[in-house]
């Protein structure tokens, strides 16, 4: 669910700070931006539900909610077991007999990350958002490049697009600026194998060992409160380095206070070129430049001090070069600490959290679904109709507006069945003939899913 901004300027309109066409979708969410209990104590406190199915309901939300974990762990562990040998935080080193020794490829990885990050609410981030990040100006004043080439694949997701005020230093004085942050991003980076980095040319060639990260295979990265303007700086393959501001800052006063060194010097070189003449073509072509043999035999001290300026031309040449490192180095561990204390997982880590994101959002979307059809007249609502009255409910009591995801739950209640004292087949959730929803009465929902839980371990002797 995305937070409809109080302010004049929607993400991505024209405004005082984002006048840049944006890339992104400014539809609202689906997220919902609730807890599973907080969103089941706030169906309680409606009323519409006797106080007596109180406890009913929140048994049957519980043990969904269980269900939909046991579900998600299958999927986790399928995801982490083709993404293993693509990990570069694999801790599995020995090979046996019974491995697999087809390598799994990049595609059926980003399959199931896409699935899994669009169950969990999350919304793609386009490739050439990304491009676009680079020609905006951003909170670090640095000049970024990233490499697109370096990478056989890219997927970025977000959740959450909003508006912060945060400070910035424009000259001498603070300013408050108001910047469009995605409040989350995961991203799936895979990179070409050694051969190809190999194969670059110039300073950009480096064998594997070289470089911050491994060859071939695939990061996943888990980020909070990115400005949209700076989401490149989260790549590995990032290259910073100083703006046109910056570098006439230090070009500058250095040309400036070279001129002067070399006008001082230049008399005295034309001095050493007289001497020079003096000892190989004679005292007559060194007269032309002054010089004669007076000049020759106080030739030492000339020499000393024009040493003593080239010292001193140096010595500043070398002072510049190490405030523009320095300027540089500050840069980069600003950008270290701003990525630091954003990032929330790494590689296996971020799909447990987007499968445990899925999973809290897919069990809430279905517990919604499950009491408004109870409370509000079971069978006498559409799916148009009921999708509308929870959008509505969301922004009545919460001030949200929602984009609510209705095929996904009523799916989800469909599929989960169990079956009558007769023998008969009982889902959760039916379609009439004429399109009406109608959900197992709360008693029977809960024994249904006790059902399910019966046969997961389906075992017997024969």
């Amino acid at each position: 669910m995305k937070e409809t901004p109080t302010d004049e300027s929607q993400p991505g309109e024209p405004g005082e700070e984002n006048n840049a066409e944006s890339h992104y979708s400014t539809d609202p969410e689906s997220f919902i931006p609730l807890t599973r209990r907080q969103l089941v104590e706030a169906c309680l406190e409606d009323g519409h539900l006797p106080a007596e199915d109180h406890a009913v309901y929140r048994r049957f939300a519980r043990i969904l909610t269980a269900w939909f974990h046991h579900e998600m762990h299958e999927t986790a562990e399928s995801l982490k077991a083709r993404y293993d040998p693509l990990n570069p935080d694999s801790d599995l080193w020995i090979k046996t007999g019974h491995d697999d020794d087809s390598k799994p490829g990049g595609d059926e990885i980003e399959d199931l990350f896409r699935s899994v990050a669009e169950r969990a609410n999350y919304r793609e981030i386009p490739l050439e958002a990304i491009r676009h990040a680079l020609e905006e100006s951003s909170l670090i004043d640095v000049r970024t490049t990233v490499d697109f080439n370096d990478f056989e694949r890219i997927v970025g997701f977000y959740r959450g697009d909003t508006y912060e005020v945060r400070e910035s230093k424009r000259l001498f004085r603070k300013i408050e600026q108001k910047v469009d942050v995605l409040q989350r991003v995961a991203l799936l980076l895979h990179f070409k194998d050694a051969d190809y980095f190999a194969a670059k040319s110039g300073r950009r060639k480096k064998k594997a060992e070289e470089l911050p990260f491994d060859p071939g295979k695939i990061y996943f990265y888990f980020y909070k409160n990115v400005p949209k303007h700076d989401i490149e700086l989260l790549f590995p393959n990032v290259e910073i380095s100083m703006t046109l501001k910056d570098r006439l800052l230090f070009g500058v006063p250095a040309i400036g206070a070279s001129v002067g060194v070399v006008l001082k010097a230049l008399p005295r070189f034309l001095i050493i070129a007289g001497v020079i003449l003096f000892f190989t073509m004679g005292p007559e072509a060194a007269g032309r430049l002054g010089v004669n043999r007076e000049t020759v035999n106080n030739f030492m001290p000339i020499l000393a001090a024009v040493l003593a300026l080239v010292v001193t031309l140096g010595g500043f040449a070398f002072k510049q070069w190490d405030k523009f490192k320095s300027k540089k180095i500050k840069f980069q561990k600003t950008v270290a600490d701003t990525l630091f204390f954003r990032n929330l997982a790494s590689n296996v880590s971020v799909i447990h959290r987007l499968v445990d994101q899925a999973e809290e959002a897919e069990s809430k979307e279905i517990l919604l679904v499950y009491y408004h059809l109870l409370v509000n007249g079971n069978g006498g609502m559409t799916k148009e109709e009921l999708d509308g009255s929870i959008e509505t409910w969301m922004e009545k009591k919460f001030g949200r507006v929602i984009d609510f995801d209705i095929d996904g739950p009523v799916a989800n209640l469909q599929r989960l069945r169990g079956t009558g004292p007769n023998g008969e087949e009982i889902p959760l959730l039916t379609i009439t003939d004429s399109g009406h929803l109608r959900v197992a009465e709360l008693a029977d929902s809960c024994r249904i899913l006790d059902q399910l839980w019966d046969g997961i371990f389906d075992y017997s002797e024969s």
